[in-house]
Order: C-alpha cells, then structure tokens, then sequence
C-alpha cells in the first residue's frame, strides 16, 4: 500500500488510524505478557538472548515508531502553518527527551566509578556530537540552493538523533532481561510503545513540507534508524553494564537533539515569516506536556504496578 492509496481514506480515518492499531497493540501486549518467565535466561545461549532481545527491541522501537508514522498522510495535506506548528510539536517532543537524558547522564556520571572521566565523556559526547553535526549540515547546504533544500534530510537527521535516544531505552531493556525480571521487561516495553509513538509524527513532519512524496523506502530506513537501535541498546545492556557506556550514549544523543533542534527551527523559517508564533509556541508546549505526560505519568504508574499486566 502506498501513501497515495492511504491519502484517499477520510480525514477522520487518517487521524484516529494509528490510534486504533496502537491500542490494538498495546492491548495485545498487555493482555497477552509474551515474554513469560525469564528465570532461565542464566541457561539461554548467546544467540538465543539476542535473538529475544531482537524481538523485543523492535516491540519497544521500532513498531511504535512505524505506527506514528501512519499520521503522514494526515500531516501532508496541513495548512503550512499547522504544518509549521507540527513541526513546532516536534521540536517539544526532541526537547522533553534531551532534558531527560541531560538528567540520565548526571545519574550515571555520579554513579560511575570514575567521575571525571564520565563527565568528560558527556561534555565529548555533547559538544564533539554537535560540532560533527553541524559541519555536516554546513556542508549540505552549500552544496544545495535554498530552494532546494529537503525536508527529507531533516527528516534522517531527527531519525538519527531519536535512534541514538533509543540506545539508551535498550539498555534499560537489556539489563532488565539479563536480570531475569519479566515483569519489568514487560513494563519497560509498554511504557516505551508509549513514548516511542510520538517518534514517528516527529520524523516526517519535516517530510510533509516537501512537494514531492518521497518513496517508501525512505520511510521505512528512518523508521529503522529512529526505532532499530533499541535493539542495539538491548544487547549493549545484557552483555556490557556500563555508567560510562551510558553517559557516553545519552551524550552524544544530546548534543544530536540539540543539532536537529536548530535544523527544525530553519526550516520552519525558510518559509514562515516567523519561527516562535503563538501556535507554534502553543503546540511546542503540547509536545513537551504529552511526552511528560506519557513518561512521567503513565511510565510511573506502569513501573510503580497501578497498572500491573494480568
């Protein structure tokens, strides 16, 4: 099925679709407890923990993510300045998650052994991240006319700088199952399906801007960057524990969110009189509120067993 084919549903469809197939999901998820015991994961081979934790990482990352990203065709066809307002959204939703990492790195920085060395790491991973990215973009743009600059590269940059978020999530995952904890597994995910789903809606607003469609392909390689890396995080953290590892990761995804945030902020200038308006001051707050509201409350009410699966 292509976009195009999707595009002729009824607005309404087009809005509340990916709710329904994420309430689907969660509920089958919730419902059903895949993951079972984990008490013998001690005896499990190498390739059998990667394997589950493959299968659980794209769970967590990146169905959720592909899920968001069935809004497109909803956000394709947004007045420009809604559609700068999604973008603004968008903005919200990267900002939330660089403040919490920000928060993860300084826990894990105190918590590793070697103090300096770890807040040496996060300054490296923020700063050396940011420099790199923001080269690169320069470059791009000089090889590029202002007419012709793509929303679709913003689009992989967002999706490589939430893909390196994502690391961080797999961790979590993955010390969890080495632990043997299937409850916890099972709440982690759940909570992850929730934050994850935003994602998807944050990469290809920047995509909607453009004239032209792009392939699918394009969608499901940034779904598979945005998303993927859970699974990377998932088998960094059942065989290598690390704070330094892990301020090292939350760093460098940092210093990527701060990047994007400034391309997000050109690209709604490039046709917008404006970049801060009151809607799109309005809806950065509304993704930033959502993102704390899906993390910090519902995560919290998973973790803390209020809402315990059968």
């Amino acid at each position: 099925m292509s976009w195009r084919c999707l595009s002729d549903l009824p607005r309404s469809l087009l809005a509340i679709g990916p709710i329904v197939v994420l309430g689907a999901i969660f509920g089958v998820l919730y419902l059903t407890s895949p993951f079972g015991d984990l008490g013998s994961v001690d005896d499990a081979s190498t390739l059998e923990i990667i394997w589950m934790l493959t299968v659980i990482g794209a769970l967590a990352g990146v169905v959720p993510v592909a899920i968001g990203m069935l809004w497109f065709p909803f956000i394709r066809d947004l007045d420009p300045r809604y559609l700068h307002a999604f973008l603004a959204l968008a903005a919200g939703v990267l900002v939330f998650i660089a403040l919490e990492m920000s928060e993860d790195v300084l826990e894990y920085s105190v918590d590793a052994e070697n103090t300096l060395l770890a807040g040496s790491l996060a300054v490296i991973g923020v700063v050396g991240t940011f420099v790199v990215m923001y080269v690169a973009s320069k470059w791009r743009q000089r090889k590029v006319t202002a007419t012709d600059k793509s929303g679709l590269e913003i689009a992989y940059l967002v999706a490589l700088a939430l893909g390196l978020h994502s690391i961080g999530e797999g961790l979590g995952i993955g010390v969890a199952y080495i632990q043997g904890d299937s409850t916890l597994v099972m709440l982690l995910v759940l909570a992850f399906v929730l934050h994850n789903v935003m994602e998807g809606p944050t990469v290809v607003a920047a995509v909607a801007r453009d004239r032209e469609t792009p392939p699918l392909y394009h969608f499901a390689a940034m779904g598979l960057i945005a998303g993927g890396p859970v699974i990377l995080g998932g088998w960094i953290g059942s065989f290598a524990q690390s704070d330094l590892l892990a301020v090292l990761f939350f760093s460098i995804a940092v210093g990527a969110i701060v990047q994007v945030l400034i391309e997000v902020a050109e690209l709604i200038r490039f046709d917008a009189e404006a970049v801060l308006t009151r809607v799109n001051a309005a809806t950065f707050v509304v993704g930033f509120a959502l993102m704390f509201f899906l993390e910090d409350v519902l995560g919290d009410l998973l973790l803390e067993g209020w809402l315990v699966p059968p």
